[in-house]
């Protein structure tokens, strides 16, 4: 039996704007992010086309609503500022984040930190930032072509 399909009837994707997940593990966690994010607003203030956002979904793939990552931080030059439920990506010029900031806590795992890092490198983050506050310890890694390579010192 052959069955027609009807025409014109769209299935609208829905792109969730929270994962019922806390912004942060704990409240030294929670004071960095603020504090980069606060201070990146500050140092960005007189420039309308910076967006930065924090424990934002950002989906990089129109019609894939499981492809999304929240960085702790993200700042996406060439975007205007104001609220957002959520970043997609389609709808902002196609212009993915450009810097992404984590901050360990000691829940984070080597892999989903491996995992992280593969997403933002395979979606197109040019600075990749990583502060662990428990060791006061700052590692960045700059887009080489498609990878990245370690900032030095």
């Amino acid at each position: 039996m052959v069955q027609q399909v009807t025409p014109g009837i769209t299935i609208k994707v829905i792109y969730p704007e929270s994962d019922g997940q806390p912004m942060a593990d704990n409240t030294e966690q929670f004071a960095w992010i603020v504090k980069i994010k606060e201070n990146l607003e500050i140092l960005f203030a007189s420039q309308t086309d910076v967006f930065i956002a924090g424990d934002l979904f950002w989906y990089p793939v129109k019609e894939s609503p499981n492809i999304k990552q929240a960085p702790d931080t993200m700042v996406i030059f060439g975007r205007p500022k104001g609220k957002r439920g959520s970043y997609l990506q389609w709808d902002e010029d196609n212009i993915p984040p450009q810097v992404v900031f984590e901050i360990l806590s000691p829940g984070n795992t080597l892999k989903e930190m491996t995992k992280k890092l593969q997403f933002y490198q395979r979606y197109g983050v040019e600075e990749y930032y990583i502060y662990d506050p428990a060791k006061n310890d700052l590692n960045g890694l700059l887009r080489s072509g498609d990878s990245f390579e370690v900032i030095e010192e």
